[in-house]
Order: structure tokens, then sequence, then C-alpha cells
């Protein structure tokens, strides 16, 4: 999880405005920015007694890698961001990187996707077009290693892509779509649909519009609010829905074409130290957002994939004192935070 900047101001008042495959896939993501901190193969085995079926590292994290061999786990693998340039620049780094870091692991490891960046977009990273090249070396990486029908390429990417019109959610549509989206999704949609990964918290559009946003909406709880529609019908009881529905509109206009989906790889709320932040509201979006998995959204109804940030507390976490209270777990014991079941 990138240090939050709140959630696109203009998509909320927007939404505010209108307010006045397979099976369900649960992951949970694994961050290192904490100690002290279990070892890799106690992580492994925590999260195979939790059930908990799918796992995502921020960098190549040898250690990680080497405890998830032979566990079945599914992985979203990052690359990390510091090599995203080189890799642009650079077709060979990309190769030796997918030698080392998936070559050596698959298919001991369960590497499902390969996030290229972690919300990148709208940062020199992806202005300079510096992340499709990165994204497009890499998956020439795995096509030269027989790999790339088995591992999909992505990129990580905030609701902060989204432009201000993108409400209600059929009027999804992404800042700068021709510069910097659009050729991202028809990459996406030209590789075997690999979908786009999306991180998605109503926390931070609560925090940031306290008053205005009901927090049982944000919640996943009954609520007298509700946003509706009207180009589609489709009514809205929360707010991750209208979230995650905006981005499939907008991924449709971006050349998506329907075929292009979104995995959620990251959603969470915070036991402490912001408003609404408490362990109470942390287990009830946590566990109604696992739920809600089996469902789906009013636009694509059915289960979809989804991974809660974090498994631990990150005290060493930089930014607000909230980003360090996202935690599932204790690192310390490993015992969990508040009772939540995966399964």
């Amino acid at each position: 999880m990138a240090t939050r900047r709140g959630v696109a101001p203009v998509l909320i008042a927007a939404l505010l405005a209108i307010i006045a495959q397979g099976a369900r896939g649960i992951g949970v993501c694994y961050g290192v920015n904490g100690a002290p901190l279990p070892s890799a193969a106690e992580v492994v085995a925590l999260y195979k007694s939790n059930r908990i079926t799918s796992m995502r590292i921020y960098f190549a994290d040898r250690a990680a890698l080497d405890a998830l061999r032979g566990s079945g786990i599914g992985l979203i693998l990052d690359t990390g961001n510091d090599v995203v340039p080189e890799f642009a620049s650079n077709p060979s780094s990309a190769a030796s990187w997918v030698k080392d870091n998936v070559q050596a692991y698959f298919p001991d490891v369960n590497i499902n996707y390969i996030a290229v960046g972690n919300e990148l977009t709208g940062t020199a990273a992806a202005s300079s077009n510096v992340l499709l090249p990165a994204m497009r070396n890499v998956h020439d990486a795995l096509a030269a290693a027989g790999l790339a029908g088995r591992i999909k390429v992505s990129t990580a990417v905030s609701m902060d892509t989204l432009d201000e019109k993108s409400s209600p959610p059929s009027e999804g549509v992404f800042k700068d779509a021709a510069g910097v989206m659009r050729p991202i999704v028809e990459f996406l949609a030209s590789n075997g649909s690999a979908p786009l990964l999306l991180n998605v918290y109503p926390y931070f559009a609560y925090r940031d519009n306290q008053g205005r946003i009901d927090l049982n909406y944000a919640l996943f709880q009954p609520s007298s609010t509700t946003v509706n529609d009207p180009s589609n019908g489709l009514t809205y009881t929360n707010l991750f829905d209208a979230m995650v529905d905006a981005v499939r509109a907008a991924l449709e206009k971006a050349g998506g074409g329907g075929g292009v989906d979104v995995v959620v790889s990251e959603s969470g709320w915070p036991s402490a130290d912001g408003p609404g932040a408490t362990v109470d509201n942390a287990r009830t979006y946590n566990q109604n957002l696992i739920n809600h998995a089996a469902k789906g959204t009013p636009r694509k109804p059915g289960p979809m994939e989804v991974y809660v940030f974090a498994i631990f507390n990150e005290n060493q976490k930089p930014g607000d004192p909230t980003e360090k209270k996202f935690g599932l777990f204790n690192p310390q014991d490993k015992t969990p935070v508040y009772p939540i079941t995966f399964a």
C-alpha cells in the first residue's frame, strides 16, 4: 500500500451529489514495514491455518518466495516501484528479473499475477511513458520463458486514476485516458484480458468526507444512503461497489471491451489512530468485504477476487499513524487484532 493521498475528492463530491473466476478468491497483502516480524515460513503457516488462499508481496522477497514453495497459495508478485524505470529502458534487466524471481520458483510457487508498479499512474513513471514499456518488457520476458499464458502482467492503480466525471458509476472515466490509461488497458486486453489491479479504500473516502458519507454506507452495513444510476437502473447500497463499478465503466471506455476486469489488489480498514478507525469498524468492514466478495457488484454479480490489506500492523510504515494500523494480526505473536474468518 502506498502512503495514502486520500480518495479523489472530485469523485467523492460527485457521488455525494447523487446521494443529497470460479469461486470467490480472498487474499491478504503481506507487508514487511514492521518489527519484529515473524519469519516468512511462520507467515505462510499463518495463512494456511486461517485458510487464506492468496497473498500479495510488494517486492521479490526471496524468503517469502522460498516459504511459499509447495504451499498452493496464489500470489500477486510485485516488482517494486524502484525497478520500473530500469525495466522500461533495459529489456534484459526485465528478463533477468523474471529468470531469478519467476522461472526459479514457478510452478512450485503459484504466481498468478505480476504487478509492475504500485500506484504509479499520475507520476513521472507514467507520464514519461515508463510504466507501459516496463510492463511490455516483463510480459515479453515471460513469453520467452513460455509463461505468458500462465502468469498475467498488470499494474496496481488507486482510485485517483478516475476523472471527476466518474459518478454515477456508469460515468466512470479515467483521467487522461488516451495518454496513460488507454494504452495500458489496451495492453491488458491484448494479453489474454489480464485484469487491472485496483486498490480500493472506502475508509479514506469516509475519512475525508466526514458528515457527508454515512459510516454504515462505507462499512457495508444497512444504511439510508443509496446511489441510483439512472443510465442502467442499478442501485448501490455500499461505497465499495460504487467505486469498483466506476472503474469497470472506465475500463470499457478505455478499450477494455468488457473483457478486462478488476482484481481488488488492496482494500481494508484501520483499527486505530484515525476518524472512524476502531477495532469494531475494522472488523466489520473486513469481514463484510470478505463475505461480499462472493456476491460481486451490481455491474458484475458473482464471485470476485479481493486482497485485504494487510496481514500485520506495520509500526515502521511512513505517513499518518493510521497507516500503521491496517493489520489483521499482531506481528509479535501472530494473534488476531480482532476475530475474522476467511472461509
